[in-house]
């Protein structure tokens, strides 16, 4: 009889340790699913929309994306907005005899057909400009990508520190997104 009290507790540890594992799996799924922020608008693929923290009465903060091609023919971002910013501008970053300098961009940026555009520290990026509230790390700020031909697209940026996100090089390049008053092209 000791046995058999001992099996069906045994059994019951067992079923109740098999739900909560079940629970646990169901829990990190779940969450993983709602982290990973991917976007899709036609041939085009999105990936991990972020900027960076800013600190307290900063008025500007750079973007980040990249957005993949699957298709035969070129797609442009030609406009992004955002709820935290007055506006936002595409600029580029370059190097020219020694000097780093960034301009903005008209006309948006194209997003080659079967290529990749990688909107990136020290290169393209996305200029948040007047901002209305610091960018905290771990939030989510809204925000739209408008293509001359997929259209506008609602994504989320997510809030990183300032070496972005984990696996990405720390960019010395940009670290406070402050270099309005560098030449012009």
């Amino acid at each position: 009889m000791l046995n058999t009290l001992r099996h069906r507790l045994l059994a019951r540890i067992e079923d109740r340790i098999g739900l909560a594992t079940l629970a646990a799996a169901i829990v990190l799924f779940t969450a993983h699913g709602a982290f990973a922020h991917e976007y899709k608008a036609g041939d085009l693929e999105i990936a991990h929309p972020w900027v960076r923290m800013t600190p307290g009465g900063a008025k500007v903060g750079g973007g980040y994306v990249t957005i993949e091609n699957h298709g035969t023919a070129p797609d442009r971002l030609v406009a992004v907005t955002s709820d935290v910013a007055d506006h936002v501008e595409i600029h580029q970053m370059s190097e020219k005899d020694g000097v780093m300098t960034m301009r903005m961009i008209e006309g948006g940026v194209e997003v080659p057909a079967n290529g990749k555009l990688a909107l990136s520290p020290g290169g393209y990026h996305l200029m948040m400009i007047g901002l209305k509230q610091p960018l905290k790390q771990g939030e989510r700020i809204k925000g739209t990508l408008t293509f001359e031909k997929a259209g506008t697209v609602a994504v989320e940026f997510a809030v990183e520190g300032m070496g972005g996100p984990k696996g990405q090089a720390p960019d010395s390049a940009m670290p406070g997104h402050d270099m309005h008053n560098m030449p012009s092209n």
